[in-house]
């Protein structure tokens, strides 16, 4: 069997969990292919494939503009190759089902069948920050999961979130975000802790940022990712109107996970839900696994 990860992550949560997919799926044997989506990428033809995972974080209840870009790039599908959606974000709302409806318009329009989709709750990086033991116990609930669904995806299992108009509609609404970062973006600008390392620039999925005189420009095709803000070693990187939004410094994955005490108030009965689900799988080591 061979399968193509097809993954836009700006500051790596996302990546995260389907690079721990792959992992899974490797180990089952599963010939893996691994493609970074952004401006320029490679743009495998999936036909040549038996699965096709599709990775994104939510904004804004939508996928980012360049996971439709590419979708938008993909060939006809003219083989078996079975879609699953992989999608995070920072709560476990429902409203966030819906950021995968015009996926699937788009992927229906090429013929490709979508098989189903899998959210996972990951720690934000913008709006307020969780603590580390938050990150740790979401971290961890991923882990708790990971196994079962990959094999659910390896063996063709059909699993869909619903999505009834009301999402959909809201998905539609705040679909506005993606021509409003292009603005939001142009108003990005470094202090002077800056060192003009070129990192940002690099590490672009939109190549939206150049080099000038040793600073950073950033140009007009922003989507929101902030991969160069949170990944800049010197935190230089002031983000126009959302920088009192902006999460600072990365996270610790691997500390004691929050207690139920300890959870965010904000959402914390869904929090809680959706950690007692993943508590019905085993941690890796800990025996078979008996969720269903």
């Amino acid at each position: 069997m061979r399968a193509v990860f097809n993954v836009f992550s700006g500051t790596g949560n996302t990546d995260k969990v389907c690079r721990a997919i792959m992992a899974e799926w490797t180990d089952a044997g599963v010939e893996c292919k691994y493609v970074h989506i952004g401006k320029d990428c490679e743009v495998r033809d999936p036909n040549k494939f038996d699965r096709m995972v599709i990775g994104y974080p939510v904004h804004a209840f939508n996928a980012p503009q360049p996971v439709f870009e590419f979708i938008k790039k993909l060939p006809q599908c003219s083989g078996g190759v079975l879609v699953y959606l992989v999608k995070t974000s920072g709560e476990p709302l429902g409203l966030n089902d819906g950021s995968c409806a015009h996926m699937y318009d788009l992927l229906r329009k090429k013929g490709y069948k979508v098989c189903g989709e899998y959210h996972y709750v990951m720690p934000y990086n913008m709006i307020f920050r969780h603590s580390d033991g938050m990150a740790a116990r979401m971290w961890q609930a991923a882990q708790r999961r990971i196994p079962s669904e990959s094999r659910e995806m390896l063996e063709g299992r059909v699993k869909k979130l619903k999505k009834g108009p009301f999402k959909r509609l809201v998905s539609f609404i705040f679909r506005i975000e993606h021509p409003a970062m292009h603005m939001i973006g142009k108003s990005f600008k470094v202090t002077d802790a800056c060192t003009g390392c070129g990192k940002c620039a690099r590490g672009c999925p939109q190549k939206n940022i150049t080099m000038a005189n040793g600073k950073p420009v950033f140009g007009g095709h922003c989507v929101g990712c902030v991969k160069c803000s949170f990944g800049c070693p010197e935190g230089a990187i002031k983000i126009g109107v959302l920088n009192g939004w902006r999460v600072n410094g990365s996270y610790d994955f691997s500390g004691v996970p929050a207690t139920d005490d300890e959870v965010c108030r904000y959402c914390r009965r869904s929090y809680i839900k959706y950690f007692r689900e993943a508590e019905k799988y085993p941690l890796p080591g800990e025996g078979e696994n008996t969720g269903s």
